[in-house]
């Protein structure tokens, strides 16, 4: 196996592309892969400031390596959720990789603001784990945005997670979702920008460009998601690609190229509103976030005032 672009012995394989690479220029093609999204979808422009999500894992560090190398201002945020020795280890990886790349990383601990961590706080809360976890992440995500004036949030999702959201979404016909499913999420309303620079890679396609390129992440899946939906839809469309190389790109990209101009019209109709508590867009009176917080017996702003201290010194 030969490498596509200089003929020396490739390293990795990508059969959809029918292509193999040496770790020269396999690291040169996912940094393409990277640009191409991003200028596709305009995610943002090179003068731009990023947020980038990071979990301590394979796809988000290897984006901020990326956008890193790229040459654009990205900052890391690591939302210590308090899960155990896997928050711990996961927020390690984090610490050290900016540590050795010398950017910038925020960090919000929810047991350091509120006493407990995600265990707890789903416990009480009357919807599942991984519901409850991604409603305060995207509401971290958005504040430390807006307070840290960053143009956009770039989360690690690639396009094994894009597919496979997409394929539970069409299973339930989950219209608003499908609506809101798109590689860029504009600012509206009050919400931050959102983009998704990794929905044409893969995950086995980011574990090699952190072999190559030496990055350390966490190997370990989140104990909380055992049994998720997302994992099941994962597995289904891996079989499918197995013997069709190719599927996950013509499902997800034909999606945002074909089928979703069919349900925008929902999205557009969607009103949001300030919070009467936090302030933040939502499209009731109080917000999901504000009401789980409530309901628990905790604060809900003391997680703002947490984050607007740690965001004062930024311009």
């Amino acid at each position: 196996m030969k490498c596509l672009k200089c003929g020396q012995r490739a390293c990795f394989e990508i059969r959809r592309h029918r292509a193999a690479f040496c770790q020269e220029h396999l690291i040169e093609h996912l940094r393409t892969q990277v640009e191409r999204a991003i200028k596709k979808f305009k995610m943002f422009l090179p003068k731009d400031r990023i947020l980038v999500a990071v979990s301590g894992g394979k796809d988000s560090l290897a984006l901020w390596d990326i956008l890193l190398d790229l040459g654009y201002d990205a900052e890391g945020l690591y939302i210590h959720l308090g899960i155990g020795s896997y928050s711990d280890k996961s927020c390690e990886m984090a610490e050290k990789f900016a540590a050795l790349r010398g950017a910038t990383l925020y960090t919000i601990s929810l047991k350091e603001i509120f006493g407990e961590g995600m265990e707890y706080i789903a416990r009480k809360s009357y919807k599942s784990f991984c519901s409850t976890c991604g409603l305060i992440k995207r509401y971290v995500m958005n504040l430390t945005a807006k307070l840290g004036n960053f143009d956009a949030v770039a989360t690690g999702h690639n396009l094994d997670d894009e597919s496979a959201a997409l394929l539970g979404n069409v299973m339930h016909w989950q219209v608003g979702y499908l609506a809101r499913q798109a590689p860029n999420m504009p600012e509206r309303g009050g919400l931050a920008r959102k983009v998704k620079p990794l929905c044409r890679l893969t995950e086995r396609e980011m574990a090699a460009y952190c072999v190559v390129k030496g990055i350390e992440y966490i190997l370990d899946e989140c104990p909380m998601s055992e049994g998720a939906s997302s994992l099941k839809y994962k597995e289904a469309l891996n079989l499918l690609e197995a013997s069709s190389p190719g599927t996950k790109d013509q499902f997800y990209l034909g999606f945002l190229e074909r089928g979703q101009k069919f349900f925008k019209k929902v999205e557009e109709e969607i009103e949001l509103k300030n919070c009467l508590k936090c302030g933040q867009p939502t499209t009731a009176e109080i917000c999901s976030f504000c009401r789980q917080m409530e309901r628990i017996g905790f604060d809900p702003l003391a997680l703002k005032n947490a984050i607007q201290e740690k965001m004062s010194g930024i311009e």
